[in-house]
This record gives C-alpha cells, sequence and structure tokens, in this order.
C-alpha cells in the first residue's frame, strides 16, 4: 500500500479521489453553516425567522454527514 493511502475502518483502501470529496464536503459544510446569505431576511415560517429553520436543517445534515464519515473514513488523513 502507498503511503498516501489510507485504510477505512472496513480495512480497505481509500483512494485520493475519495480523500478529495471529503474534503469537498468538510467545505461545503463549514462553508453554509452560518446562512450569512438570509442576515438580513425578516422572513418567517412556521412563526421561527427562516434563518434559524436553515439551521435547523443544517445541522441535521451536518450530523448525517458526520455519521457517515465516522462509519467511511474515520481517520483519514490522521492514520497512515
Amino acid at each position: 500500500m502507498a503511503e498516501t493511502d489510507a485504510v477505512s475502518p472496513a480495512g480497505a483502501s481509500v483512494s485520493r479521489v475519495e480523500k478529495a470529496l471529503w474534503a469537498l464536503t468538510l467545505l461545503v459544510v463549514v462553508a453554509l453553516a452560518v446562512p450569512w446569505f438570509l442576515w438580513r431576511s425578516s422572513s418567517v415560517a412556521f412563526g421561527l425567522p427562516v434563518w434559524l429553520w436553515w439551521h435547523i436543517g443544517w445541522m441535521g445534515l451536518a450530523a448525517v454527514v458526520f455519521y457517515a464519515f465516522g462509519q467511511r473514513a474515520w481517520g483519514l488523513g490522521v492514520e497512515t
């Protein structure tokens, strides 16, 4: 196995493409965690501000992504 390949918890080798996809996923989750495009919006849906609904939904999505990362690629970039 090459030095640049990591091993997933299941024992399978993780490709560079998968590493890049996880890095891109991390960037997207972090970049959109704060709804900067809704900062000046006063819109309300179901009694709560839209930005709060965005945050609730995004944290749910982030939890699902973190679970998938924990199952598939935990230790990626840390363990050799």
